[in-house]
């Protein structure tokens, strides 16, 4: 059995949304364990988001996982290879890029105190 384009797509939009929910939830727990005084959790999950930018760093700052949707569709939408809302697909690096620094910044602060 050979599946649709429209099969290969999903496949990808759902991996993909389970990959951006699990570093989704990293960048929100860090704040939430340094304040729980677990700031090795902490720093743990900044370093596991760390290997996340990397990886998007040396892919022009695009998920390995768009250029395989583009494969499947012609559309061009934020979130034509995700399930976000297409506001949030649009705007992801710039929401979780200033929330992750900030809880780099919150960490590095429970670090030196």
């Amino acid at each position: 059995m050979t599946l649709s384009p429209s099969h290969h797509l999903l496949a990808v939009k759902l991996l993909h949304t389970v990959v951006w929910a699990f570093f989704a939830a990293c960048v929100a727990a860090i704040p939430v364990l340094g304040w729980q005084g677990r700031v090795v959790g902490a720093t743990v999950l900044s370093g596991v988001v760390l290997v996340e930018v990397g990886i998007l760093l040396m892919n022009g700052m695009r998920c390995p996982l768009t250029p395989i949707a583009a494969r499947y569709t012609e559309d061009r939408r934020a979130n034509f290879d995700i399930f976000l809302p297409e506001w949030l697909a649009r705007y992801n690096r710039e929401v979780f890029s200033g929330l992750y620094a900030l809880g780099l910044a919150y960490v590095a602060y429970l670090w030196l105190r």
